[in-house]
């Protein structure tokens, strides 16, 4: 079947990227791939104000809705982040409808009004378990969250599946303490290679995804998160994950 819940990170094309390939470029592939969603990352671009509204003009053509995934942290020693109202007008530029950062070095302090002031712009906004103790543990995901909640504030929580396994955490257990707070899903596996793990394609790994898949309310958008080298790894997951979810 075909889920519009899917979305295509650009993860999946870092080689490409590497090799010099513009993610406007590569907008024609991922929607003759099946997908009508992708996720746009900032360390990609080139040339960003060229390329912003070129990807603007391709989404448009192909009718391809955009989230961007900005590596960048809410808070830095305990404030907000100054620039993440450049990355709000950066993602309005482009038509992007969600927006993706790391809680960064949360001290208990929201700072409400700042918040308040970006979520007033319209665009989704949400944070992730990263790969680090400060803000990719359960516990620090589930304070952040907390008092997100108890503010009314609305910024949701995107699992990212394969990061617990960097952090050394159960994404079982995970799953179950965050799924009131899970707005999107990025999916990877992990395998291991001298004892550290490492991204690997669904089915390649670990981790029972399909399991942990379960426990999320079933109206998510999901996403194919990890280094790829074919279209045919791309699609393997495609129909994997369409298959688990139908």
């Amino acid at each position: 079947m075909k889920d519009n819940r899917l979305v295509l990170n650009f993860l999946v094309f870092a080689e490409k990227v590497e090799n010099g390939a513009l993610q406007s470029e590569l907008l024609p592939e991922i929607a003759e791939l099946g997908f009508q969603s992708v996720e746009i990352r900032r360390e990609y671009f080139k040339d960003l104000e060229k390329e912003m509204p070129v990807i603007k003009a391709e989404a448009e053509r192909l009718k391809l809705e955009l989230f961007y995934s900005v590596p960048d942290e809410v808070y830095v020693d305990g404030k907000i982040n100054p620039k993440l109202k450049n990355y709000l007008a950066e993602a309005e530029q482009m038509g992007v409808k969600h927006i993706k950062w790391n809680i960064g070095a949360f001290e208990g302090d929201l700072h409400e009004d700042e918040l308040k002031t970006l979520i007033e712009n319209g665009v989704a906004i949400t944070i992730e378990n990263d790969q680090t103790q400060t803000s990719g543990t359960i516990a620090a995901i589930q304070t952040y969250m907390k008092a997100i909640k108890d503010a009314g504030l609305a910024i949701g929580y995107v699992y990212d599946l394969g990061n617990w396994r960097f952090v050394g955490e159960d994404e079982m257990k995970a799953a179950e303490a965050l799924t009131d707070y899970v707005q999107y899903i990025h999916m990877k596996d992990v395998g291991y290679e001298n004892d550290q793990p490492k991204a690997a394609g669904l089915d390649h790994g670990e981790i029972d995804w399909r399991k942990v898949l379960t426990i999320f309310p079933k109206n998510r958008p999901i996403a194919i998160e990890y280094p790829t080298t074919s279209n045919a790894e791309i699609l393997e997951a495609k129909k994997l994950l369409e298959e688990a979810i139908d």
